[in-house]
């Protein structure tokens, strides 16, 4: 019997993380009087582990059989690892406290879409089903804690937080595996995968992408903020972003039904490179605000939902945990970083407005990359 509610309180609490994390952390970065630079730095840690971490993993639970047994364990270490930001208050211990909770917390995601995947067996495209709880989580934490930030002090996060990660460690124990396919000889190795040059120009799309949000990210909070809007109006449009990512989750089954992935991925790029000129030099007017965080249904929604329904396509059967591990690691670890640090070092200098341009130009040199991940014909991908 497919665990339907076990796998979406796994996702909720997750992507609630998420919430409360990638919103509000650099806010709490911020009242420790931490310049902009270091908290590039810091909040970049996340995307450094994602990079070592999840492939580390991905590897060990192939070569093992197992998946959910590592996935309790990171979950047991991510908590006990975030719990030392109760007593780190300098940019190194802060940093070592971030770095040993990223590199556990960052293994579970791509094991757990991996086991997800198994238990949808050939109802691949019943993805979105599971995925928009985290949504869903995602939208309780922002809100309801971008209202405690208005009265609380920024401290509060770490409790938040800390709740949350408890509520991962629970359902983790809650969720059995699945197997894994078995190898036979015949079978691709990871390298035959890699060396498609459609497998490549994908992962330099999904790098890509990563990177164009890492402003998004790591300063968009700030951005608001010192743009005049209230914490409470900083967790509405973040929240704003994630309905939108709902609403976009829930059709792309039917969607990719249709339409290849790579269609759906030149789309999303050409979508990211309006959206942040319009957060860029829009930030005076709440209108356009709004428009460019409904964009986020299409700009992570849809990309996402087709990313990862094409990883899923050419890392078949026993490469499939080593597959997600690789697509974490390129987009939401060496990318996310990438476009974390760079604009770090760019949001001083040159300013907000164009910082994100920058962003908007990595989308379209991500269009590139997704316009050569087309394989076969029609503008279809070819299959493994």
């Amino acid at each position: 019997m497919f665990p339907y509610w076990r796998l979406s309180a796994y996702y909720f609490f997750y992507f609630a993380f998420v919430g409360a994390f990638a919103p509000y952390f650099s806010l709490y970065l911020q009242s420790l009087a931490f310049p902009a630079g270091e908290i590039a730095i810091l909040m970049s840690t996340m995307q450094v582990m994602r990079i070592v971490a999840p492939a580390a993993w991905g590897w060990l639970a192939d070569r093992l059989g197992i998946r959910m047994p590592i996935v309790r364990a990171a979950a047991l270490c991510s908590l006990a690892g975030y719990c030392g930001l109760f007593w780190a208050a300098e940019f190194w211990n802060v940093l070592i406290a971030m770095a040993v909770m990223a590199f556990f917390w960052s293994a579970a995601l791509p094991l757990m879409e991996g086991v997800t995947f198994s238990h949808l067996g050939a109802n691949a495209a019943g993805y979105g089903r599971v995925r928009v709880w985290g949504s869903i989580g995602f939208i309780v934490v922002v809100l309801a804690l971008g209202y405690g930030l208005d009265h609380w002090p920024e401290r509060g996060v770490l409790w938040v937080s800390v709740a949350i990660l408890i509520g991962i460690v629970a359902c983790a124990f809650r969720i059995a595996d699945a197997p894994t396919a078995p190898r036979y000889p015949e079978a691709e190795g990871l390298a035959d995968v890699l060396h498609r040059p459609q497998v490549r120009s994908l992962l330099g799309a999904c790098f890509t992408m990563s990177a164009a949000h890492g402003a998004l990210y790591v300063f968009y909070s700030i951005h608001l903020v010192d743009g005049g809007y209230g914490r409470a109006t900083v967790g509405w449009m973040w929240t704003l972003g994630v309905v939108a990512e709902i609403l976009v989750f829930l059709a792309m089954p039917r969607v990719l039904r249709r339409v290849s992935e790579q269609t759906v991925l030149q789309v999303a790029f050409w979508a990211t490179a309006i959206r942040f000129l319009m957060i860029g030099w829009g930030v005076g007017s709440l209108e356009v605000l709004v428009l460019a965080q409904a964009l986020h249904g299409i700009t992570f929604g849809a990309y996402h939902s087709a990313a990862i329904s094409a990883i899923n396509h050419w890392f078949p059967g026993h490469l499939q945990s080593r597959g997600q591990a690789l697509y974490g690691s390129i987009s939401f670890g060496a990318g996310g970083m990438v476009g974390g640090l760079v604009s770090g070092a760019l949001w001083e200098p040159i300013g907000p407005a164009w910082t994100f341009t920058v962003s908007a130009a990595l989308g379209l040199v991500g269009w590139v990359f997704a316009r050569g991940s087309i394989g076969g014909t029609g503008g279809q991908m070819a299959r493994p």
